[in-house]
């Protein structure tokens, strides 16, 4: 999934969790999406509800995270991870999981990754992976 719809990215998430609950055969990214879902149970029921989630909508002023955004983000800091890409954000995570539970450590790279992205928007440019790899580095007390 290179460049998905909103729909394809609703859709896969809520195929990967119906997998897992009736275990199923997961294959690919399918396997950290599940796992990503199951330790969010506050999204399970909006999962189990494929149709409903493809409709849903989630804006800013309603106070809601759009919850596939959330787990989007997710499913892209265990891919940054897996690889180390931006060069530095292994080493970077590791010192935050020092001092935090794993899933809160995640956490803070997906805040910083989404401020990084919305800069980038922001300002009509690439994404800058040196300080976003900086950002992190500075939360895990590194900088």
């Amino acid at each position: 999934m290179f460049n998905p719809s909103r729909e394809q990215v609703r859709q896969f998430f809520c195929d990967a969790w119906r997998k897992h609950q009736e275990r199923l055969p997961l294959a690919g990214a399918e396997v950290a999406a599940a796992d990503l879902a199951a330790r969010h149970p506050e999204y399970h029921a909006l999962l189990a509800d494929a149709e409903g989630a493809l409709e849903k909508e989630w804006t800013p002023e309603g106070g809601q995270m759009n919850p596939f955004l959330h787990l989007s983000l997710h499913l892209a800091i265990h891919e940054q991870l897996s690889i180390d890409q931006p060069p530095g954000i292994r080493a970077a995570f590791a010192q935050l999981v020092r001092r935090m539970d794993r899933h809160d450590a995640e956490h803070i790279l997906l805040e910083t990754l989404a401020e990084t992205v919305w800069h980038a928007q922001r300002n009509g440019g690439q994404l800058d992976a040196a300080a976003y790899v900086e950002a992190v580095r500075r939360q895990a007390g590194l900088r």
